[in-house]
């Protein structure tokens, strides 16, 4: 009988066992697979996140180009205890994101799904498919030419709010600034509703702040292995705090929602567009002078049925989230570049003034489309800091890289900074060369090597509007002032959260010019 709790001991034990045990050998053989690949030394538990604690955020992001510039296009970490491969060579990517195959988001983004929902940014399968399908006609190249008008109106008031600072000899961060002007223009394109962020002196925007804390919350999670687990991260101090955070972000979006609907309801939402496109003064500032983005899924969903309120909601967000903070950014960066290089400042002013003529009229389309030394400024604004400096995707199937054999399920990373400064297709890659973007030099170079906006088909769907904007609100700038940077480029460090931001801003001396 004594022999009895002994044997239903062991029984337990060794019923307790054997799964740790499965799991242990599973583990031993997925790590002879990835560890084939090259990368840095791995830890249990922590993989080799050891080498970003206790780093601020620009030395995490000095260290992660660092430790990709060490390998040959393809190497692998250990994302606590989750392999992943990078890619830094373009051949590599094109491999994963040129075909249909590979289309599912990296885990990592799921980090953002209390934020975005299955908006374009984070859905995969049919429901992307379909709201890609249902979305891409608000792009067309009729609504973006209305888009104009706003764009020229929000760099008009930017050019006024930097005036007190030109001609004082003291620096600016012109950062805030345009920050708040993106912010103007991706509330009117986006929701239709005027926020008037670049007038409201003294008043911070807490939908914008929440934006910012939000990116920051998202790399202090990364960072944490043990806070990746919803259950523990939303019972956590930073998980609160995010849910106080996206109670502005949604709430402020869904009434939006509700008034613009009550509005097109009001209007008749059967009608045409003209019809559609009536002034209406609402509780956030609405002036229905063109139509949004939330206009045109709202009418997409009254016609197809298949967008929900909730659906519309993570759709807004996503192109609030994805057009707001890298337009700033890709604007900002420009900016730095053109004021450490006034030889290519001084022609694309040349360029500007040809173009106006000594004119104050706002810059239409036709103008954007004639400042072709300007795009390729900002095209190699983009190359040298690409917006997202990195992204991912999960493998759909086996696949060999560089030689090595990767598994399917494997979380895929793609270092955009990286694949930017191939010295294959872009000689001296560090230097800034607009002139890397005549056709003559494009033409030949790798389709894959020069990704800002992604590619194949989860690009971005939103990179025309981008470029349009960018042109127009800093062609507004440099129509009026003369720029020159404080900060080298070595000076001016990088923060990388969601998106490359500049350490402390962009501080550059402002100068009106003598037309």
């Amino acid at each position: 009988m004594t022999d009895l709790p002994v044997m239903l001991y062991g029984t337990v034990a060794f019923l307790l066992l054997v799964p740790v045990l499965q799991w242990l050998i599973g583990r031993v053989r997925l790590a002879q697979i990835y560890d084939k690949i090259p990368g840095p030394r791995a830890y249990p538990f922590i993989g080799t996140l050891y080498l970003l604690y206790g780093k601020k955020p620009h030395e995490i992001f000095t260290t992660i180009d660092q430790r990709t510039r060490q390998y040959d296009g393809i190497h692998r970490i250990w994302v606590g205890m989750t392999p992943e491969v990078r890619l830094s060579k373009a051949e590599y990517v094109e491999q994963i994101i040129s075909a249909s195959k590979h289309t599912e988001k990296a885990n990592l983004y799921r980090f953002l799904a209390d934020w975005l929902g299955e908006g374009l940014l984070t859905s995969k399968g049919e429901r992307w498919f379909q709201h890609r399908k249902l979305i891409t006609p608000t792009f067309h190249f009729n609504i973006l030419d209305g888009f104009c008008e706003v764009f020229a109106e929000n760099g008009s008031v930017l050019v006024e709010r930097l005036r007190p600072h030109a001609g004082t000899g003291q620096p600016v961060n012109v950062y805030p600034f345009v920050t708040k002007a993106a912010l103007d223009v991706i509330c009117e394109t986006a929701m239709g509703v005027k926020v008037n962020a670049q007038t409201d002196d003294g008043q911070d925007n807490a939908y914008v702040n929440a934006v910012y804390e939000l990116s920051s919350l998202f790399l202090e999670r990364l960072v944490r292995p043990w806070l990746h687990p919803d259950w523990a991260f939303r019972r956590s101090a930073l998980g609160r705090k995010q849910h106080a955070l996206l109670a502005v972000l949604h709430g402020y979006t869904r009434k939006v929602i509700h008034e613009r609907k009550q509005t097109l309801q009001a209007n008749g939402t059967g009608g045409n567009a003209n019809e559609r496109n009536q002034s209406a003064e609402g509780e956030f500032g609405m002036r229905r002078k063109r139509l949004a983005f939330l206009d045109l899924l709202l009418q997409s969903a009254t016609d197809t049925g298949l967008l929900t309120d909730e659906d519309v909601r993570e759709e807004v967000d996503t192109f609030m989230f994805e057009g707001h903070d890298t337009t700033t950014a890709g604007m900002s960066w420009a900016l730095f570049l053109l004021a450490l290089h006034p030889e290519v400042q001084d022609r694309v002013q040349q360029e500007i003034d040809s173009i106006f003529a000594g004119s104050d009229r706002p810059a239409t389309m036709r103008d954007l489309n004639e400042m072709r030394l300007l795009e390729r400024c900002l095209k190699e604004t983009l190359r040298l800091y690409p917006s997202v400096s990195f992204f991912g995707r999960t493998l759909s199937e086996d696949v060999t890289l560089g030689g090595y054999h990767v598994p399917a399920g494997t979380i895929i990373g793609v270092h955009t900074y990286n694949v930017h400064r191939d010295e294959r297709f872009f000689p001296d890659a560090e230097r800034f060369d607009p002139d890397r973007f005549l056709p003559e030099h494009t033409e030949r170079r790798h389709p894959y090597a020069y990704i800002p906006f992604s590619a194949g088909p989860r690009n971005c769907i939103g990179q025309k509007f981008a470029l349009l904007e960018e042109k127009s609100l800093v062609s507004a700038i440099l129509r009026r002032y003369r720029i020159r940077s404080v900060r080298t480029r070595q000076e001016q460090l990088i923060v990388n959260e969601l998106i490359t931001r500049p350490k402390d801003g962009i501080l550059l001396y402002l100068e009106e010019r003598n037309r």
